[in-house]
C-alpha cells in the first residue's frame, strides 16, 4: 500500500459513513504520526524554494556541481586513438568533384576540360600528429608527412577529342595545422570552431587507366600541378565541414538525463571550457531536479578546486552539492516514503538474508500478538550528506510507525516515533559504473512529546533494529550494486581508476581506453539504460 493510497484511505476512514461501516478511524493515530502536518510542509517548502531562486537569480557566481579535467596524457592518448579513427573516417568522407581546365602547351592544345568524379579515399595515414593546449583558446592540432591513396573516375574534353576512364592518385607530404576553439552554446552544449586552418599536399602522382590511358600517363606529370592546386583549396573547407557536422551532432543531444521516475540530472556546461598550458577544465551544472520542475534547490554549490596532478588522463570532481541536490529532489517528490506489509518484509528478508527473515517475522508477530502488521517509513527531511577526507556519510531523518490491521479491517496504531539512521557510504568504480554500498553506523529513536518509553517501545526498537540491519540495508545495497553508469563517449572506458573522498567533494582519477571492437554508434552522453529527457526540456535555458 502506497502513501498516496493511505492518505486517500484516511479521508474515507474519518467520515461518518466509513465509521458506520466499521472501518477503523483512529484520529489519535494520525495525530501521533503527524503525517498530515508533514504533508502540508511540502507546499510551504516549495514556496520557500521559489523565493530562494528569486533571491539568487541576481548576478551571483554559479559554481559547478561537477568538474572534469583533461590532461596532456589524455591528448596524447587521443592522438593514438583519434588518428586511427580519422583514418577510418576519411574513407567515408564525400569529396566533391574536381573540375577545371588547363592549357597543355607541350601538346599545343589551348585548353582541356577535366572532371574527376566519384572520388574515394582508399587509404589515409597521419604518422606524425600531435595535440597541444593553447592557453585561453583551445587545442592545436598539427600533422605532417601524411599520405593518401585516392581513386576516381575521370573525363577529359578538348576541341578535337574527349575520353574517360579511371585514375589512381597518390598524395604525399600532407600537412595540416589548426586550432580547435572550445565554446558553449546557449543550451549548455559544448561547441567547437576550427580556426587558423592551414592544409597543404606537397606531392601528387596520378595514374590513368581506361581509354587512351597509355597516352595520358606519358604526360600525367603536367596535370598534377592543377590537381594539387584545386585539392589544396578544398582541404580546409572539408575540415571545417567535418567540425560543423560534429557540432550538429552534439547540439542535438540532451544535457538532462532522466535518472528515475522522480528526478533528472542536469550536466550542462555552465561556461566555456577553461584551457591552460597543461589541462582543459569543464564546469558542469551537476544538479538533480524533480522530474516536473527545474527549480534550483534552496542552497548554493560551494567552490572547489581539483588538485594540480597530471598522473591520470582524466580527473572528475563531484561536489557535495551534487549529492545534496539528489537528496533534496528525491525528498520533495515524495520518493523517500515507503509502506511495507508483514509479507513484504518477510519476502525481503528471505531473498536477502538466507532465511533469517522468517525468524524475525515470527518474532515481530509475537510482539504484536501474531497479528499482521504494516511498517510505514517517511523521510522528515532531505538526507544529510557530508563529505570529509576519507569519510562519506549520510544521515537519514525519518518518521516510522507500526500499524496492525485486524480481521474487521480496522487499522490500529501500535507505536510511532522519529529516528535518524547514520550510514557510511563505500564507493568503487567497476568497469563503467560507480558502485555504492551503505553500512549502518547507528540509529537513534526519539519518542513523540508526552510519550513514555514502555515495553511496547522496547519491542518496537528490537524489531526496527533487526529490520534495518538484516533487511533494509542489504536490500538497498543489492540495488546499489547495480551501480550508476558513467559516461561512455565514443566507446571510451575508464581504466586504472581511483576514487577519493576529499573535503566537500569526491575525486575520480582515471585513465582511458578505447574499445575498438564495439559496434556502438558514437554518442557523447551514452548512459547505459538511462533515458534521455526530450520534449519540453530541449528548450529550457541553462542556469
Amino acid at each position: 500500500m502506497t502513501f498516496q493510497q493511505l492518505r486517500s484511505r484516511r479521508k474515507v476512514e474519518n467520515t461518518p459513513a466509513s465509521k458506520a461501516k466499521g472501518i477503523g478511524g483512529t484520529p489519535q493515530l494520525w495525530t501521533l504520526l503527524d503525517l498530515e502536518m508533514r504533508t502540508k510542509q511540502v507546499p510551504v517548502l516549495w514556496a520557500f524554494v521559489l523565493l530562494w531562486n528569486l533571491y539568487i537569480s541576481s548576478s551571483q557566481t554559479v559554481y559547478p556541481g561537477i568538474k572534469a579535467r583533461i590532461t596532456q596524457r589524455a591528448l596524447d592518448y587521443g592522438v593514438q586513438v583519434g588518428t586511427k579513427v580519422m583514418e577510418d573516417m576519411a574513407k567515408e568522407i564525400v569529396i566533391p568533384d574536381l573540375k577545371g581546365s588547363e592549357s597543355l602547351e607541350f601538346l599545343k592544345i589551348d585548353y582541356v576540360k577535366y572532371n574527376f568524379s566519384n572520388i574515394k579515399i582508399n587509404a589515409f595515414s597521419l604518422p606524425n600528429t600531435s595535440l597541444a593546449f593553447v592557453p585561453g583558446v583551445g587545442i592545436r592540432a598539427l600533422s605532417n608527412h601524411g599520405t593518401a591513396n585516392i581513386s576516381a573516375n575521370w573525363e577529359v574534353r578538348a576541341p578535337l577529342f574527349q575520353d574517360s576512364g579511371a585514375a589512381d592518385l597518390f598524395l604525399s607530404g600532407i600537412y595540416f595545422t589548426g586550432i580547435v576553439v572550445l565554446t558553449r552554446n546557449n543550451f549548455g552544449h559544448p561547441a567547437l570552431e576550427l580556426q587558423d586552418c592551414h592544409a597543404q599536399v606537397s606531392h601528387a602522382r596520378v595514374s590513368f587507366s581506361g581509354g587512351l590511358s597509355v597516352l595520358y600517363n606519358s604526360f600525367a606529370e603536367p596535370m598534377e600541378k592543377p590537381i594539387l592546386r584545386n585539392l589544396n583549396e578544398m582541404l580546409c573547407p572539408i575540415a571545417i565541414d567535418q567540425v560543423e557536422a560534429f557540432n550538429a551532432n552534439i547540439s542535438a543531444l540532451e544535457v538532462l538525463t532522466k535518472i528515475d521516475n522522480y528526478t533528472v540530472l542536469d550536466c550542462s556546461l555552465l561556461s566555456p571550457p577553461e584551457v591552460t598550458e597543461n589541462h582543459l577544465d569543464l564546469s558542469l551544472k551537476g544538479a538533480f531536479y524533480p522530474l516536473e520542475s527545474l527549480v534550483d534547490p534552496p542552497f548554493l554549490p560551494a567552490p572547489f578546486e581539483l588538485p594540480e596532478s597530471r598522473d591520470s588522463m582524466l580527473y572528475i570532481g563531484i561536489s557535495e552539492y551534487f549529492f545534496k541536490s539528489a537528496s533534496f529532489a528525491h525528498f520533495v517528490t515524495g520518493a523517500l516514503e515507503i509502506t511495507l506489509s508483514t509479507k513484504e518484509i518477510s519476502n525481503y528478508f528471505n531473498q536477502n538474508t538466507q532465511g533469517i527473515g522468517s525468524v524475525l517475522s515470527k518474532i515481530a508477530e509475537i510482539y504484536i500478538l501474531s497479528q499482521p502488521f504494516m511498517l510505514q517509513i517517511m523521510a522528515t527531511g532531505p538526507p544529510v550528506i557530508n563529505l570529509h577526507p576519507n569519510n562519506f556519510s549520510l544521515e537519514f531523518p525519518a518518521a516510522v510507525a507500526m500499524l496492525t490491521q485486524r480481521e474487521n479491517s480496522t487499522i490500529e496504531h501500535i507505536v510511532s516515533m522519529d529516528f535518524i539512521a547514520s550510514t557510511s557510504v563505500g564507493l568503487a568504480i567497476l568497469g563503467q559504473k560507480l558502485i555504492c554500498s551503505l553500512s549502518l553506523n547507528r540509529f537513534r529513536l526519539s519518542l513523540p512529546e508526552n510519550s513514555h518509553r514502555d515495553a511496547k517501545v522496547v519491542r518496537f526498537e528490537n524489531i526496527l533494529s533487526s529490520i534495518l540491519h538484516f533487511g533494509v540495508l542489504p536490500l538497498a545495497n543489492t540495488k546499489l550494486q547495480q551501480g550508476f553508469p558513467l559516461p561512455n563517449p565514443y566507446n571510451i572506458s575508464f581504466v586504472n581508476s581511483d576514487i577519493q573522498v576529499l573535503e566537500d567533494f569526491l575525486l575520480i582519477s582515471t585513465d582511458l581506453t578505447h574499445e575498438t571492437s564495439s559496434k556502438q554508434q558514437p554518442n557523447l552522453h551514452s548512459w547505459g539504460g538511462l533515458n534521455l529527457v526530450n520534449g519540453p526540456w530541449r528548450e529550457q535555458p541553462t542556469h
